[in-house]
């Protein structure tokens, strides 16, 4: 699997590097533009082909050209004169939804569609971006990161506790690393899923050939990737989609879409993890009317991060938050809902 290293300064040619990745042993022969474009989000053919021109990108410590055929073990370095944008952050007037404030935290209900922190297509309009205009002097989490204990995808809505000093950073995030936070979302998943309730466990790292996802490794591979723990229980079955709460016992990137996707019941409208397409249903061109009006209410994965539980830092008080499931979330379960009912009418 190809290693992805953290944005940082070059030393040698007062460039910044942005990217740099280490091909994997079993990489074959691909032109270098083809390779970026399954690693960097938001890249481009024809950006990463001018890159090259300009003399950006660097195989071995050596400027090549975009059909430069990327080979096993290759490290690629994709350099500019700018620093990352991320590295740049800008306060902006963005009103937030603030569920609860003290001296040492706040807790914010994030809207579908909020960024939560800069990175690399999205530079402006984050949750941080939000934070340092309302807070001055939040303390940085371990990747630099004003307040931010913890994160949810740009387009899951929900509950996320920010810190407001140095202690509370430290106390809430050795919370989030040992486990003792509580954390439950609520999705809609494609299918009727067999059981009432269960446990899905399986490393989660990032996906060999597409590092805008990740995945589960099992079998052979099962050393791969970071243990990943989700417990889930049905909440309400509707028809050929189940509502279904779950639990987290860790905390990887995508670790619902990644594990639901896993036991076969892929996030309703996850495009990024294929459930944007019908998995499960009828071939009626009326059904296909129906999911995709499904698909146009709710123009995200269905995915909200609804109820947020930690000690608090001073107080040492448990602390529970819930959050409303977001009207567009709530409107197309009311049609799956009103959709079942018909069907079992029938």
């Amino acid at each position: 699997m190809a290693e992805y290293t953290p944005e940082n300064q070059s030393e040698d040619d007062e460039l910044y590097e942005h990217y740099a990745f280490t091909a994997d042993k079993g990489q074959t022969p691909l032109r270098i533009d083809k390779y970026l474009m399954n690693f960097i989000e938001n890249a481009t053919r024809n950006k990463i082909q001018a890159a090259a021109k300009e003399g950006n990108i660097y195989v071995n410590d050596t400027p090549i050209k975009s059909n430069y055929k990327v080979k096993p073990f290759d490290k690629i370095r994709v350099l500019f004169e700018h620093p990352p944008y991320e590295n740049l952050l800008t306060p902006e007037d963005i009103p937030l939804n603030i569920v609860y404030e003290d001296a040492d935290l706040l807790v914010v209900n994030k809207e579908p569609g909020m960024v939560v922190h800069p990175g690399h297509g999205n530079y402006s309009g984050t949750l941080i971006n939000a934070l340092i205009y309302h807070f001055e002097n939040l303390p940085n989490n371990s990747s630099n990161r004003p307040g931010l204990v913890h994160r949810i995808d740009k387009d899951t809505s929900g509950l996320l506790v920010i810190a407001k000093n140095e202690e509370s950073m430290t106390h809430l995030s050795k919370q989030f690393f040992n486990k003792t936070s509580e954390r439950e979302y609520v999705a809609i998943a494609w299918g009727n899923m067999d059981e009432d309730e269960g446990t899905i466990e399986g490393n989660i790292g990032r996906h060999p050939k597409n590092r805008l996802q990740n995945t589960v490794y099992y079998g052979d591979d099962s050393d791969k990737g970071k243990p990943a723990v989700t417990h889930y229980k049905v909440i309400e079955r509707l028809g050929y989609v189940t509502l279904v709460s779950c639990m987290l016992e860790t905390g990887r990137t995508h670790q619902i879409r990644v594990h639901m996707k896993h036991i076969g019941h892929t996030l309703f409208n996850d495009e990024r993890y294929g459930g944007e397409r019908i998995l499960k249903g009828t071939t009626f061109t009326k059904y296909r009317q129906f999911v995709d009006n499904c698909f146009k209410i709710l123009p995200r994965q269905a995915l909200h991060a609804k109820t947020l539980g930690f000690i608090h830092p001073t107080t040492g008080e448990m602390m529970r938050f819930e959050s409303e499931i977001p009207k567009d979330m709530q409107d197309c379960i009311e049609k799956w809902r009103n959709y079942s009912k018909h069907q079992d009418g029938e």
